[in-house]
């Protein structure tokens, strides 16, 4: 299930032009040192990668506890189900319920040394400017998340984040040498698009919990009981 992550990022990052590409068009790299901006641009992607990989940590040690709990397939399927639920429900919905709240501050804070960061141009300033957009509220690392949680391990955790990271930095990357590069409507009917991936991917982890003895995609339980075994050793 990893290669989902890969392919959730390539398309999110879609979705990231619009939500996350005014910070990468607002990046202070060198516009005269081509050699140098390609670092500062990486440099920040690996600030992100960090950062997801450290939130893929957390859902990782989650996940693991619900594997001892003997509950990996119940997991599987409500994770593919809440992916599904996040694809289909309207933005709007969500909105009624401030989750931020009890982190509000803590965003606040974040946001705050983010703009802070784009004062400077140092390479720690790079990183540190990915590392904080990386923690920034966004749906589209929730359902990810959600992903890495269904891996009922730590290092698979970690590498699930860390794969839909890599994902986004391709067109991201893209976002800072050509800012006219997508249309809004372009970028608009893609936004369309991304739902029905979100979904695919959620019946992906749901057949996976079913256990229907489909190779690489369902496998049976005793053999996911298995490879989740051999995950933890």
């Amino acid at each position: 299930m990893l290669y989902t992550a890969l392919i959730f990022g390539l398309i999110s990052s879609l979705h990231c032009v619009g939500m996350c590409g005014p910070i990468a068009l607002m990046l202070p790299v060198d516009q005269n040192n081509e050699a140098k901006r390609v670092l500062q641009t990486l440099t920040y992607h690996l600030g992100k990668l960090v950062s997801y990989g450290s939130l893929g940590l957390l859902f990782g040690i989650l996940g693991k506890g619900f594997f001892f709990a003997g509950m990996q397939q119940q997991l599987s399927i409500a994770v593919g189900v809440i992916m599904i639920l996040i694809a289909i429900v309207p933005e709007k919905e969500f909105a009624k319920y401030n989750f931020s709240k009890p982190v509000y501050k803590v965003i606040t804070k974040v946001k705050s040394s983010l703009g802070q960061q784009f004062k400077k141009k140092s390479f720690s300033s790079f990183f540190t400017i990915g590392l904080l957009n990386g923690f920034l509220p966004c749906g589209m690392v929730y359902v990810a998340l959600f992903g890495a949680l269904a891996m009922n391990s730590i290092d698979l955790g970690i590498l699930y984040m860390i794969l839909f990271g890599i994902g986004t930095i391709p067109l991201m990357s893209l976002v800072t040498y050509i800012s006219n590069a997508f249309s809004t409507s372009f970028r608009s009917k893609i936004q369309k698009v991304i739902p029905f991936i979100a979904v695919c991917i959620g019946v992906l982890f749901i057949m996976r919990g079913l256990g229907l003895s489909i190779p690489y995609i369902s496998p049976s339980t005793m053999d996911l009981f298995v490879q989740q075994e051999a995950n933890c050793h």
